[in-house]
């Protein structure tokens, strides 16, 4: 493909009126194009769910490969990472296998992103690798210094992704080449948000990070109060997210200050879950087994709910309901206004991959191999 004709059509894939580019709130119903659904990360979908949901299908991808990546799903196709370090492309309709692509010997947490054709990934071997939607054969990829557990967001020709050297990248998505590096003093294990046009993250060496992303110009970087390993998730100019000093804060981008901190008065324990942000709900799962809901303005607890094992997987919102899995082997679903259960699925393995959702289906990996569709 021509370098024009890619870079059009990855304007079109990405194509929102600068004013809902910017507080798009919500990934489209049929779409779930990279980790969290948004650009802002905010892991709300458009989607109706079906209120009785059931199995739909299961693709395994053999013994002792776990699947710790979260899916992306374009164009009615399911993209998601194994530990074999194979990116695989799966029919949402049916789970049938479309092609699989080699990648590093491992692909660990990091999570595809699909825009104009393409689609992106990291493996803990450091390389970023772009390959072609249709066949899955390789377009280009780029070797960084250390392993890649980030997801790459792509935004305009470039796709950014953070890598355990302790730098975002900033490459061209059109040829892999580089544009820029941001370095920072620790792993950048988060996934960057991006809200008109500034990439915002908050990073293992404890500083919450602005970056332009055209130019990779720094514009500020402030205390985030503490270690995190979350991605950041931005909604009307806070940014929210968990830290490994047990908290969630609410982070004023304007102001640059926090404008409230949650720790639950009990139960001290890392928030490792990237949030999501809907109806006015801060929801992210913790190290302590449980699901949390905080008021998005100040930050109280509207209600939580104890799984029986840690989550590390980030939830995903639609149509009232929470969706998030639990290394209990579970799916959970609740009532996003009253915590309240309304249906599970257990699946043995335990449930580190963050569930997408699109055209009214619910996908997530599993640590025993298995690629799970429920709608």
């Amino acid at each position: 493909m021509k370098r024009r004709t890619f870079l059009y059509s990855l304007a079109a894939s990405l194509a929102l009126p600068r004013r809902l580019q910017a507080q798009a709130a919500a990934a489209p119903a049929d779409a779930w194009p990279h980790f969290r659904g948004t650009l802002a990360l905010t892991g709300v979908s458009s989607s109706s769910v079906a209120q009785a949901l059931k199995r739909q299908w299961v693709w395994e991808s053999g013994p002792d490969i776990p699947i710790d990546s979260s899916p992306a799903i374009v164009g009615g196709v399911v993209y998601v990472g194994t530990a074999a370090g194979e990116l695989v492309a799966l029919g949402l309709a049916d789970g049938a296998l479309r092609w699989r692509y080699k990648a590093g010997e491992s692909i660990g947490e990091s999570s595809p992103a699909v825009a104009g054709g393409r689609v992106f990934i990291g493996d803990l071997d450091g390389s970023i690798h772009a390959v072609n939607v249709a066949d899955g054969k390789r377009v280009w990829s780029y070797k960084t210094r250390s392993e890649i557990k980030s997801s790459p967001t792509v935004v305009a020709d470039l796709v950014l992704i953070g890598s355990y050297d302790g730098s975002l990248y900033g490459l061209g998505a059109a040829d892999g080449k580089l544009r820029w590096t941001v370095k920072t003093d620790n792993y950048v294990h988060g996934t960057p948000a991006v809200v008109d046009g500034i990439a915002y993250f908050a990073g293992c060496d404890e500083i919450f990070h602005a970056v332009r992303a055209a130019d990779g110009q720094q514009l500020f970087a402030t205390s985030a109060t503490a270690y995190t390993g979350a991605s950041v998730a931005v909604v009307s100019g806070i940014g929210y997210f968990g830290t490994f000093d047990n908290q969630v804060i609410a982070f004023d981008i304007k102001s640059r200050k926090v404008t409230w901190r949650y720790e639950h008065p009990d139960r001290k324990f890392p928030f490792y879950s990237s949030a999501a942000v809907g109806s006015g709900v801060v929801l992210l799962g913790g190290r302590d087994r449980m699901i949390h809901a905080l008021d998005a303005t100040t930050g109280k607890a509207r209600w939580t709910y104890m799984t029986r094992a840690r989550i590390d997987s980030s939830p995903a919102v639609a149509d009232g309901r929470v969706f998030a899995g639990s290394n209990d082997g579970r799916l959970y679903v609740l009532d996003i206004a009253t915590g309240k259960v309304v249906w599970e699925y257990e699946d043995g393995g335990a449930l580190m991959s963050s569930p997408a959702i699109a055209s009214g289906r619910v996908v997530f990996g599993s640590s025993d191999g298995r690629v799970v569709c429920v709608g």
